[in-house]
C-alpha cells in the first residue's frame, strides 16, 4: 500500500504519475523541524538490511554508509564521494516489516543510514517542501514494483538500441567514423551504433555539425545506415551565446533561458564558451528544447545521448569574478583535495546564483538542482515523440526519479579499473529499483588506458545490461574491440550479446510492461543471500555472476538452489550443477552463467547487428518447459502484453 505525506509547498516534480492518496501521519519516521530543514529519523533491527538510493556509491545494502543526493559532475567514482550525477530519494528496507520511503524533493539531501553504527535511519532533507510517499509491503521487491508503477511505464527501447555501441570522445571526421564501423565488421564483430561526441559540432554548439567535415549530414547518415551503422549524437545542456545563431536568438526572444539573481539571463561557461542554460523546469521552455531535436532527426538521426546536465559549470558569470577562468578552470582539475574543494565551492555559489520560473513559481536553481537533468530528459523525449513515429534510442548523465519514463541512464566519466567494473555490477539493481530499466556504464572505462583483459571481463558483464557501450576518452589508449590483437574473443562475447537477443528483450520488455526490474540481486529471490552482492539475477530466468578481479582464472560462486551451468565460448556448452558454494572455471576469453531451475534461456543465431534479428528460429536452453517471448517489430509504438507468445521446449 502507498501513501503520501506533504510538507510545506513542495515544488512540482512529477515524479510520480498515478494517483496517491494522503495519510494523515508519516508510519516509521520521526519528523524533526529545524530553521529550513526537516530531519526524519527512524530506528533500524539489527539485521535490517536498506536498498535503493539508485545510482551512489557504496555496495548494494547501503547500511553503514552516507549519501548525498546533489547531481555532480565528478569523475572521483570513490567509496570517499557521497555523490555521483543523479538524485534517486528511494529507501526500501527489508526486515521484520519492511517499508519503503521515497523523499520527493529536488533539493539537497543527506541520507545516514546506520551512519557510524547509529542503529537509526537519519534523512535531512534542506529544504522542508517536499512529498513523502510511504510503502508498506510484504517484500522490498513489491514495494519496488509499487514505486514503479506509482511512477509510470519505463522507457522503451527500439530493439537497435539493444545491439553494441561504440564510443570514443575524438571521433570528429567522417573517416573518423567510417573506420570504426568498417573494423568491426572487417573483423566480424557485431555493432548497431556509433556516438557521436562533441567534436562532430561547430564549435561545440548544439544542433550543429561541423561544416567543413558534414558538409551533408543526412548524406552520411544514410551512408553509415548502408553500413549497418545508427548515429547517435551528443548534446548538452547549454546553449552557446552567439548572436545571430537562430536557436540563441529564438531562446532569448522568448525568455527560455535561466535568470540570474538580477533579472537577466544566467551566464556559464561550458565546452563552446559562455553559456545559457535552457529552463528546462518551464513547460514552454521543455517544449521549445524539445523541438530543436528537428535538427537531427530531419536528418535521420533517431538516438541521442544528452550530457553534461547536472549541470555542468566551467565558471560562471559570478565564478568568473573570483579568479575562475579557462586557465584556473583547468588547473582546477588537476588532482588535489584543496583544489577540489574549491571548486566545489564556487559551484555551489553558482547555483545559488540562478533561478527558474516553474510555470509562474520562481524558483532558485539550488533549491531545485537535482531536477535539472531529468528534465532535460523529458524534454528531449517529449519532443521526440512528436518529432518521431516511432521509439527512439535516449539515456542521459544526471537524472531522478521519474525521468526513466522518457530515457535510460549511463553511469558517466568512470575509469578502466577493476574497482569500476565492480562498481557497475553494484549500480545496476540499484538503479532498477529506482525505475532505470534501460542502464549501463561506459565499457572498458572512460578515463585511463584499458587493458585487454579488463574490457573482456567487462564485455562478459555488460552483455547482460541494457546498454551495452563501450566509451573512453580523447587521450586514452584505443578501445575499440578490434584494437588489442586477436580479435577472436571480442567476437565471441559482443556476439554472445546479440545471441541472447531473444531473451534480453524479452526480459526487458515484459519488465517495464510490468512495473518490475530487469535485474535484481539475489536476496530479492532467495533468502539468505544478503551478503552475496556480486551475483545477480537477470530477468526470470539467469543468474550472473561476473568475474570481477584482475588475473582471475575463475571465481567461487553460491548456487541457492540446482541450476544449470552455461559455459559460451562460442558455443553454448550445459551442465547441471548443485546447490552450495562451487569453484567455477572461467576464462578471459569466455562466459560463463547460469539458469534457474525449472526456467528456459532463449537464444537465437550469430548475428552482427539487430537488422538481422530472427526471434523464430530459436534454440531453448535450460530444463523448463516454457517461456514468455516477446516479439513486435523492434520500432514502432505497438508495445503490449498482446506482443507475448508462449514458446515450449519440446
Amino acid at each position: 500500500m502507498i501513501s503520501k505525506v506533504l510538507f510545506g509547498k513542495p515544488y512540482r516534480t512529477d515524479a510520480v504519475t498515478a494517483p496517491v492518496p494522503e495519510a494523515a501521519e508519516v508510519a516509521r519516521f520521526r519528523v524533526t523541524a529545524g530553521e529550513r530543514a526537516l530531519t526524519f529519523t527512524c530506528p533500524l533491527g539489527p539485521e535490517d538490511a536498506v536498498y535503493g538510493l539508485g545510482e551512489t556509491m557504496g555496495p548494494v545494502n547501503k547500511r553503514g554508509g552516507r549519501y548525498i543526493s546533489f547531481n555532480t559532475d565528478t569523475a572521483e567514482h570513490e567509496d570517499t564521494n557521497p555523490s555521483l550525477y543523479a538524485s534517486h530519494n528511494f529507501l526500501a528496507v527489508d526486515g521484520e516489516r519492511p517499508f519503503g520511503v521515497f523523499f520527493d524533493t529536488p533539493a539537497r539531501v543527506i541520507f545516514e543510514i546506520d551512519y557510524k553504527r547509529s542503529g537509526v535511519i537519519r534523512v535531512v532533507c534542506e529544504t522542508g517542501d517536499l512529498t513523502l510517499y510511504q510503502m508498506e509491503s510484504g517484500s522490498v521487491q513489491e514495494m519496488c514494483r509499487e514505486l514503479l508503477a506509482a511512477v509510470g511505464r519505463c522507457y522503451l527501447p527500439p530493439l537497435w538500441a539493444f545491439g553494441y555501441g561504440q564510443s570514443r570522445f575524438g571521433y570528429a571526421t567522417p573517416e573518423d567514423f567510417r573506420r570504426v564501423a568498417d573494423g568491426h565488421r572487417l573483423n566480424g564483430i557485431p555493432l548497431d551504433y556509433i556516438c557521436m561526441d562533441i567534436d562532430y559540432m561547430d564549435g561545440y554548439r548544439d544542433f550543429s555539425f561541423n561544416k567543413k567535415h558534414f558538409p551533408d549530414i543526412a548524406a552520411f547518415v544514410r551512408e553509415m545506415r548502408g553500413r549497418g551503422v545508427r548515429l547517435v549524437p551528443i548534446v548538452d545542456a547549454g546553449i552557446k551565446i552567439e548572436p545571430g545563431d537562430p536557436v540563441y536568438e529564438e531562446g532569448i526572444r522568448n525568455g527560455y533561458f535561466c535568470r540570474n539573481r538580477d533579472g537577466g539571463f544566467f551566464r556559464a561557461a561550458v565546452w563552446p564558451g559562455m553559456t545559457h542554460f535552457p529552463d528546462f523546469l518551464n513547460t514552454k521552455a521543455r517544449a521549445w528544447f524539445g523541438g530543436l531535436y528537428r535538427f537531427y532527426t530531419q536528418a535521420g538521426i533517431e538516438g541521442f545521448w544528452n550530457d553534461m546536465n547536472e549541470p555542468a559549470i566551467f565558471y560562471s558569470e559570478y565564478s568568473k569574478g573570483h579568479g575562475a577562468g579557462p586557465l584556473k578552470f583547468l588547473l582546477s582539475l588537476l588532482p588535489g583535495k584543496k583544489r577540489r574543494e574549491k571548486r566545489a565551492r564556487e559551484l555551489l555559489r553558482d547555483y545559488k546564483s540562478f533561478y527558474h520560473d516553474m510555470d509562474g513559481r520562481r524558483a532558485r536553481h539550488y533549491d531545485v538542482h537535482n531536477l535539472f537533468g531529468a528534465m532535460m530528459t523529458r524534454a528531449t523525449g517529449e519532443g521526440l515523440e512528436k518529432l518521431l513515429d516511432h521509439r527512439y534510442m535516449l539515456f542521459s548523465r544526471s537524472s531522478y526519479i521519474g525521468a526513466g519514463r522518457y530515457g535510460g541512464v549511463w553511469t558517466g566519466d568512470n575509469t578502466s579499473k577493476w574497482e569500476h567494473l565492480r562498481l557497475n555490477v553494484r549500480h545496476m539493481p540499484s538503479l532498477n529499483m529506482c525505475g532505470f530499466l534501460f542502464s549501463g556504464a561506459d565499457t572498458g572505462g572512460f578515463n585511463g588506458n584499458c587493458t585487454r583483459e579488463l574490457l573482456l571481463r567487462w564485455l562478459a558483464f555488460s552483455a547482460f545490461t541494457p546498454l551495452m557501450r563501450n566509451h573512453t576518452g580523447k587521450f586514452t589508449r584505443a578501445q575499440e574491440a578490434y584494437e588489442f590483437g586477436d580479435t577472436e574473443a571480442f567476437r565471441r562475447i559482443i556476439g554472445l550479446r546479440y545471441r541472447l537477443l531473444p531473451y534480453i528483450y524479452s526480459e526487458y520488455m515484459k519488465a517495464a510492461l510490468r512495473s518490475d526490474l530487469y535485474i535484481k540481486p539475489l536476496t530479492f529471490v532467495y533468502p539468505g543471500t544478503r551478503d552475496i552482492e556480486d551475483q545477480l539475477l537477470v530477468g526470470d530466468s539467469l543468474m550472473i555472476a561476473p568475474v570481477v578481479e584482475e588475473g582471475a582464472v575463475g571465481r567461487r560462486v553460491y548456487l541457492p538452489e540446482a541450476m544449470t551451468l552455461v559455459r559460451y565460448d562460442g558455443e553454448f556448452h550445459c551442465q547441471p550443477v548443485s546447490a552450495g558454494w562451487t569453484e567455477v572455471k572461467a576464462a578471459v576469453e569466455e562466459v560463463v552463467f547460469f539458469i534457474r531451475r525449472g526456467k528456459l534461456l532463449p537464444v537465437g543465431k550469430q548475428i552482427e547487428s539487430t537488422a538481422e534479428y530472427d526471434s523464430e528460429h530459436l534454440t531453448l536452453l535450460g530444463d523448463g518447459e516454457s517461456y514468455e517471448l516477446y516479439t513486435d517489430d523492434g520500432l514502432t509504438r505497438a508495445c503490449g502484453e498482446e506482443n507475448i507468445r508462449v514458446i515450449k521446449k519440446i
